[in-house]
Order: C-alpha cells, then structure tokens, then sequence
C-alpha cells in the first residue's frame, strides 16, 4: 500500500465553526493513521494555540504552523527535517514605529512561547492566549531576538492596502498573506515561506511522491499548499479563489463534516 501524506489546514477546513474538531472528523482522522498514513496539521496559527487540537487527535506525525515558517514533530525536538524560519526583528520595530501611518489597528510578534504586542488590549479570539503572563509589551527591551511571525490587525477594507505597503518596503524580504476565517488578519513571515514548504519538506522526508499528497484548505494562505499536492482539495465554504486553483472540492462545508466525508469516501473507510 502506498502511503498517502493527508495535509490538514486547521481553521475553515478540519475545525467546525465552532473552532472544534467533531467526534466524526477524530474518528476518521485516527482510522486513516491507522492504516499507515501520515495525517499532519498544516496551519497559520501558532503551535501554543494548536497544540491542544493536535493533542486532541492524538495522532504522531510532524506539523507545520505560521503558515509554514516552523516545522516541527511535537515531542521530538530532535526530528531531522524540522526548520524554523524566522523573520529580521527590524521590521516589526519600524511597523510599530509606522502604525499610525498604516492604519494598523495591532500588531503582534510571535517570539519563542511569548506573544509581544503593540497594545496589551487583545482581541476576544481563540488564536490569543487569555493569560497576560504570555504577553509582553512590544518595544526593543523585551522583543530581544528574531520572531518567527508578525500578525498585523485592521479592518478588512484596510488590509489590501497595509499588504502593498509593507510588499513595497519589504517585498525582498517578507511574504505577506491573509488567514482567520471570519476574523481575517495579515501575517507577515519570512520571504518564499508558505504552507507548500513544510508539506514538501515532510513529503521528502518520508519518501511520499507528490501524486500521494492530499491537502485540504480553504482560504488564500492554503494555495501553494493545493498546488502542490498531487491531489489539491477546497472546501464547499472555500473562497473562489482557492476553487479556481483545487483539483476536487468537498460535497459538504467544514461545518458539515467536509473534510471527513471526502476522505471516508476516497479511502473507502467503514465508517
């Protein structure tokens, strides 16, 4: 049998609206493992606010998180293929310096297992952390080394225009997408970094061909990722944008058990 690598986004694609793993997309995930294929977490978010769903389905495999800059095998910090990419701290001092000017609402750096932001005033979201012991203030003092992520918040009307801001100052050194579901925000990582590089980067590792790698997404963040695949599969609650480039589209929404009703009926599974 060959092995398949199954690439999961997380938020609009595995998780219902609810930002909840439901018992019949665990059950399916887990019988896929089973059998011998690779089920990997492939996300925008960072591992402190995934590492409890990747603990929930309990299934031993790399993941990757900021939309590809860390890839990882939890619990095994010695994994040879793992990477983390980090992006020059300089730009997040001269956004923070520019905000106003900008118009950006937030901004956040993602360091090492802390959050450092521009106002200690977060946003009501499961992808920030409640505690304010895993915050600090932005400022050179207490961001001391390179973060891995910047999370830039506006409104959404703004963010086309914060993304050509910072792609004409910075364009040679940063890639700059949009993630959230229905909170959008903008992420800033390091240039060429997306979501296609850690799945390839895990691929390899295993010796899984392309033609054996199915991932699931739903917004733009996840595009390299479809098309790379072999087998590129969009959400029915997609954006158009990410149907136009997908090779198959799921039969029911990440609300309706999307994603383990197109992998029970490609793999056959007795469910």
């Amino acid at each position: 049998m060959q092995q398949h690598l199954i690439a999961i986004d997380l938020d609009g694609t595995t998780l219902n609206n609810k930002s909840q793993l439901s018992p019949l997309t665990i059950q399916t995930l887990r019988l896929i493992s089973e059998q011998g294929h690779l089920v990997s977490i492939v996300t925008g978010r960072p591992f402190r606010t995934s590492s409890s769903i990747y603990r929930q389905l309990n299934i031993a495999a790399p993941m990757v998180n900021f939309n590809g800059a860390l890839c990882h095998f939890p619990g095994n910090p010695n994994w040879l293929a793992g990477y983390h990419q980090n992006l020059d701290r300089e730009i997040a001092f001269e956004l923070f310096a520019n905000q106003e000017e900008l118009e950006i609402d937030l901004l956040m750096a993602e360091g090492h297992d802390r959050l450092f932001t521009s106002s200690m005033n977060l946003p009501d979201s499961p992808y920030y952390p409640a505690d304010v012991a895993d915050i600090d203030k932005l400022s050179r003092e207490s961001l001391t080394y390179n973060p891995t992520a910047l999370t830039i918040f506006s409104t959404e009307e703004k963010q086309p225009v914060i993304e050509r801001n910072i792609n004409k100052h910075y364009g040679d050194f940063v890639s700059v997408r949009t993630w959230g579901g229905d909170f959008p925000v903008l992420e800033v990582v390091q240039k060429g970094i997306n979501k296609a590089v850690g799945v390839e980067k895990i691929a390899k590792f295993y010796r899984i061909p392309k033609s054996a790698i199915v991932a699931f997404g739903d917004e733009e963040n996840d595009l390299e990722m479809l098309a790379y695949a072999g087998r590129g599969v969009v959400m029915k609650n997609g954006r158009d944008s990410v149907k136009a480039i997908a090779d198959e589209e799921t039969k029911f929404s990440n609300d309706q058990d999307g994603l383990a009703k197109h992998l029970i009926e490609l793999f056959e599974l007795d469910i």
